[in-house]
């Protein structure tokens, strides 16, 4: 009689629970509760794109919205999407990489394949979304430093009622050349707007490795002043 081979148990996929890891942190997560719009500026790896998906994540899961949408401007060479080979999803899917990788930390990688699949979670060109109104939604648009403020002002008036808008970015990494970025003033402007929080991550905020804030440290410091420039 042949002999039968045990068929070894599904490895459980195990979710990451999102917690802030800093003081800061801790705020930027509390402006997101409090706020329908929340602005959020801080340098590579100090957790601006990180805290937002975990607490998307958890508004899903909790059932407080019924959709993830994910969207960033696309800067190519000075180009749209057009000329990229594929369709829409994928000519953005390279640039949005970064996100669906913290959110398979939090929903797990079958979650997320499935909630796409059904359209539950939707990426989205930022170019791509003017005359579309997303209701009851998490928004988050990444990489703002990267997006024109008309291009802000044209996402904020896509929220529908019951949604929440994140808009982060880096000020400092900004791809647009000449061309002037709107997340600095729109940060300026609606910083005392009720439902608007407005909040900074800096250096100490900086979670993968001690040797990357050290370098963003020395990197961004002004010519001829030992203190970093200050975001706004």
């Amino acid at each position: 009689m042949a002999r039968q081979s045990k068929k070894k148990p599904a490895t459980r996929q195990r979710r990451k629970i999102l917690r802030p890891k800093t003081r800061n942190q801790e705020d930027y997560m509390s402006h997101i509760h409090k706020s329908d719009v929340t602005f959020c500026s801080g340098p590579a790896g100090s957790g601006k794109t990180s805290v937002s998906v975990g607490m998307a994540c958890e508004y899903l899961i909790e059932k407080k919205v019924d959709k993830i949408i994910i969207t960033r401007p696309v800067v190519e060479s000075g180009r749209g999407l057009g000329h990229l080979p594929g369709t829409l999803v994928e000519k953005i899917n390279p640039y949005l990489i970064p996100i669906l990788e913290e959110m398979n930390q939090y929903l797990t990688k079958n979650t997320v394949e499935a909630y796409r699949n059904k359209n539950i979670i939707e990426l989205c060109p930022l170019e791509y979304m003017r005359g579309r109104n997303f209701h009851n939604c998490f928004m988050i648009l990444d990489e703002a430093q990267n997006a024109t403020f008309e291009q802000i002002k044209m996402f904020i008036t896509r929220i529908g009622k019951d949604s929440k808008a994140v808009i982060n970015g880096d000020l400092r990494q900004s791809d647009l050349g000449k061309q002037q970025g709107g997340l600095h003033t729109c940060m300026e402007k609606l910083v005392d707007v009720s439902g608007v929080g407005v909040c900074e991550l800096d250096y100490s905020d900086i979670v993968r490795s001690d040797i990357v804030s050290k370098i963003l440290i020395r990197l961004n410091k002004k010519e001829d002043d030992d203190e970093p420039v200050k975001y706004f």
